[in-house]
């Protein structure tokens, strides 16, 4: 069988099995699965926001990419801005630099764009909670008309706590979220540290295929991004799913572009100007990664239902 054939098996089988599984309430229950420029005066609705906007805020470190739906300038400038304090995260530019990497998934095609479909799906359920806790916010004012704190990521900025709501930054949720007993350690729930959790291992994924297709071999050929993907989804994502699911994606990354796309989708010339974007973006998702890690194995969620 062609590769063509390949992929347009790939393409019904996992339109199918994946659809069947949304059916039965989402995809994640059955796979157990680019800064500081933001200022503290944000407010919580802001989180609704798409990436377009809150992203010209900082410097762009990279140029902007004429003619693509995907920018790796503002993916960086998001990825940049989400560190904060000395071990937190803040959930606007976190989000917003899925934004951005949903958006460069569905370029890569009908395939890896369903994937996209259940990440955006991730993130609507953190901005309706921000949402929620937004409108719920009066019964938290302090008597100067201020949010009183709602826990840890803002104890290094006394000043900033002023502001924050509990979906301001990845602590200040799981604080709040283990206070009003939101997370629930034996069942699934679309709790935001849950569900950030899928979204923590999908990053994985996806930083580990773009540090793959960064790499330059000494000698020898370029490897394609079906098999670096592939091999990304192997050592990350396929560990928290069903063998079923693993099939299905493996089949689906046969559809990958040649590495050429990559080249015209991030405007470069070829490998070695590739190398330098990517490994700017995959170094700033590694802090975001590193951080979020952290917190998450401090209070026991790497492994919530």
């Amino acid at each position: 069988m062609g590769v063509k054939s390949k992929a347009a098996v790939a393409i019904v089988v996992l339109l199918l099995f994946l659809g069947s599984l949304w059916l039965q309430g989402g995809l994640d229950y059955h796979w157990d699965a680019c800064l500081k420029g933001y200022n503290q005066e944000n407010k919580l609705h802001q989180l609704y926001n798409s990436s377009g906007v809150d992203g010209a805020e900082g410097p762009q470190l990279l140029e902007g990419c004429p003619g693509q739906t995907f920018q790796v300038s503002l993916l960086l400038s998001h990825l940049l801005a989400a560190p904060a304090y000395e071990s937190d995260v803040l959930l606007q530019p976190y989000l917003s630099s899925w934004d951005e990497l949903v958006k460069f998934m569905e370029a890569l095609g009908p395939m890896v764009g369903l994937i996209s479909k259940e990440i955006e799906t991730k993130t609507s359920i953190i901005r309706q909670l921000a949402l929620l806790s937004e409108k719920n916010s009066e019964a938290e004012l302090g008597p100067d008309g201020n949010l009183v704190n709602t826990g840890a990521g803002t104890e290094n900025d006394p000043e900033a706590s002023q502001h924050a709501g509990p979906y301001h930054s990845l602590r200040s949720m799981i604080w709040m979220e283990m206070n009003q007993g939101l997370v629930d350690f034996q069942h699934q729930t679309d709790s935001g540290c849950r569900t950030i959790l899928r979204l923590h291992r999908a990053l994985l994924w996806l930083k580990l295929f773009l540090q793959k297709l960064a790499e330059t071999p000494v000698a020898g050929r370029l490897r394609s991004p079906s098999e670096l993907c592939r091999e990304s989804y192997q050592n990350t994502l396929a560990h928290h799913h069903t063998w079923f699911v693993r099939r299905a994606a493996e089949l689906a990354f046969i559809a990958l572009p040649e590495r050429g796309f990559f080249y015209r989708l991030v405007c470069v010339q070829g490998q070695e100007d590739l190398s330098i974007v990517l490994n700017k973006v995959v170094e700033a998702i590694g802090e975001v990664y590193n951080r979020t890690q952290k917190a998450l194995e401090e209070n026991g969620m790497l492994d919530l239902p």
